[in-house]
């Protein structure tokens, strides 16, 4: 039993893959969001145009999303919100994590999203996003200030040395 890369904890072949396979049409924008999350983790780029809506489309390029898909190990999704999206809604909203690495390097790499899905002709696509606010950095040491000796221990002031 291969476990569907959207980390449901269902089976692929009754979770994501009927979607992938145009047998069955996603019921909820999360449903269409775990859809697409598999679709790159399996490179099934056909399936990730067409779950796009026609202004999504329009600059959506095969050749560098296959790359992207191909050159990357997919290490998971997390479903953070869900607003609207249900099947007697016409829009949703789904904010997700997802994490990968690329296949030569070691940095795991996060993308964090809030995406939007509209109904067309009764069927969920994603219509795009909503930026994401940045997360508050915490400093566990003091901001060096300009005029601070520089922490090199060069024996100059930061902005003289390495805050140049």
């Amino acid at each position: 039993m291969d476990l569907c890369p959207c980390e449901s904890g269902t089976p692929y072949e009754s979770c994501c893959q009927p979607l992938i396979e145009g047998r069955q049409s996603a019921p909820t924008a999360e449903a269409l969001m775990r859809a697409r999350y598999t679709a790159y983790a399996r490179c099934e780029i056909p399936f990730l145009r067409a779950s796009l809506t026609e202004e999504q489309g329009a600059d959506f390029s095969e050749e560098e999303t296959r790359r992207w898909a191909e050159s990357s190990e997919w290490q998971g999704l997390e479903i953070v919100r869900r607003e609207a999206g249900t099947t007697e809604d016409e829009v949703g909203e789904v904010e997700f994590v997802a994490r990968f690495r690329e296949k030569n390097g070691e940095e795991e790499h996060v993308h964090h999203e809030r995406a939007l899905f509209a109904k067309v002709a009764g069927e969920w696509l994603y219509a795009g996003f909503v930026p994401t606010k940045g997360q508050t950095v915490r400093r566990e040491t003091p901001k060096i200030g300009r005029n601070d000796p520089c922490p090199c221990g060069s024996g100059k002031k930061y902005k003289k040395c390495c805050g140049a």
